[in-house]
């Protein structure tokens, strides 16, 4: 078990049937992402289904569930801070692509 499966458990800490079913998705996203190790393609494309799915459920399903009133707005800001904050899909920039595409390169070619 690793620190992500930790932190799973402790956002689904009030439903065990959620926590064991994103432990089960979480798993099956790294057995696909291990499947797919040294395919660039297949790896991009997993990271854009993760991005399109994190991009729906925050403009659809969580918006549609944010708090109407002061306190539970709080609660939820509350939560937010103690479990580490806004959950973020960082992107490569095109630029920290080439450098490390240009280090990998400088390493396999003999000088």
């Amino acid at each position: 078990m690793n620190d992500d499966d930790v932190m799973f458990r402790e956002y689904a800490s009030n439903s065990e049937a959620l926590s064991r079913d994103l432990d089960q998705i979480a798993q099956e996203i790294r057995t696909i992402a291990k499947n797919s190790r040294g395919d660039g393609i297949a790896l991009l494309a997993l990271l854009r289904v993760l991005e399109a799915l994190h991009r729906e459920i925050r403009e659809g399903f969580f918006q549609e569930s944010l708090p109407s009133n002061r306190q539970a707005l709080y609660a939820l800001l509350k939560d937010i801070e103690a479990s580490g904050g806004w959950p973020y899909i960082h992107r490569m920039r095109l630029q920290e692509f080439l450098n490390n595409l240009l280090a990998e390169s400088s390493l396999d070619s003999p000088e």
